[in-house]
């Protein structure tokens, strides 16, 4: 079994923001699997789902960014699943808007989610994948940027790029992480 949790905020107000890129990304990937079972479990919405023969679940955990932790810990400990099943989807300010970058494991890399989710499961040893939303312009607030919204052309690519979120996390269960990782990550490079 594998956890796909996608970060973001509950709320209206908080809806399409550049730092519910994990909240659309689970989306786009719940429409592919034709999930449309959601229940509130694990302080989270959650979703099953089967690929490539691993049951999945999928989540949008409700308790705010800052405390992401608490939902993956409960699913986790519910479900016993270790964290090497777990992926996580977060928005990164330091990838250039639509990027995507994969790791198996690392640091929280000042996102306060995944500080949340390393500090409650005691390892940074899951797999993320990161979309970039770009770095806030000159004289912007941090907080402002990545509770905006992208607008015309950047809306797009926004767009686009949880679309190729969507079939990075189908391709790990498929071809597995390191495979996809070296096709997502060598193209960001180029």
């Amino acid at each position: 079994m594998y956890i796909i949790a996608g970060l973001g905020n509950p709320g209206r107000e908080y809806e399409k923001t550049r730092h519910n890129a994990g909240f659309e990304v689970i989306d786009r990937l719940a429409a592919k699997l034709e999930v449309s079972n959601w229940e509130k479990k694990h302080k989270a919405l959650a979703g099953k789902a089967m690929y490539a023969g691993e049951k999945l679940l999928l989540l949008k955990p409700q308790t705010y960014m800052n405390l992401s932790g608490e939902s993956l810990l409960s699913a986790a400990a519910f479900y016993r699943v270790t964290p090497d099943h777990i992926l996580v989807i977060s928005d990164d300010i330091d990838l250039a808007e639509g990027r995507l970058r994969i790791r198996k494991s690392g640091s929280a890399g000042g996102h306060n989610g995944l500080k949340s989710i390393i500090s409650n499961l005691g390892s940074g040893d899951f797999i993320r994948v990161r979309v970039g939303v770009g770095s806030k312009p000159a004289g912007w607030d941090l907080a402002d940027y990545v509770l905006g919204r992208a607008k015309g052309e950047d809306a797009e690519k926004m767009e686009q790029a949880y679309r190729d979120a969507a079939e990075a996390v189908l391709s790990i269960l498929e071809e597995g992480v390191d495979r996809t990782m070296n096709k997502v990550n060598r193209k960001e490079q180029g």
